[in-house]
């Protein structure tokens, strides 16, 4: 299927999947991370922390596509192309930490670095396709 994000969609991000972002380098090679995904008001969230090279490349080209397959049948998958149309600081450290809860079943986020600053890239969706075989 083709188009807008359905429910079946919403699931695989809101589960604990693990999303591939890739992103263009300067030289416009593809560049690709396995991330942790979050669905707020139909955006799709990625949180990173700033200076790091998604985080770079959006900054100057906001074109990403996404990957997830889920973890329980990996026929089930989609792939997600868009656009990340704000990048923030504000509530970041919360939101790491609601991650590595809905990740790792831990209530704070245990691969801080020091002096990391973590940001929230906010993703539109523009292309969804999503594959799942009739059971």
């Amino acid at each position: 299927m083709t188009g807008s994000m359905t429910l079946q969609v919403a699931q695989l991000i809101e589960d604990k999947n693990l999303a591939f972002v890739a992103t263009l380098m300067k030289n416009n090679s593809p560049q690709i991370t396995p991330v942790w995904i979050d669905l707020v008001d139909g955006k799709i969230i990625v949180n990173t922390a700033e200076g790091r090279v998604k985080q770079r490349n959006v900054s100057r080209d906001p074109r990403v596509a996404i990957s997830i397959v889920d973890r329980n049948n990996p026929y089930n998958m989609v792939t997600i192309r868009g656009q990340v149309v704000e990048q923030t600081v504000e509530g970041a450290d919360e939101h790491i930490d609601k991650m590595a809860k809905k990740y790792l079943g831990v209530d704070k986020y245990p691969f801080a670095m020091p002096g990391e600053k973590r940001i929230m890239l906010k993703i539109v969706p523009q292309k969804i396709f999503h594959m799942m075989p009739h059971s």
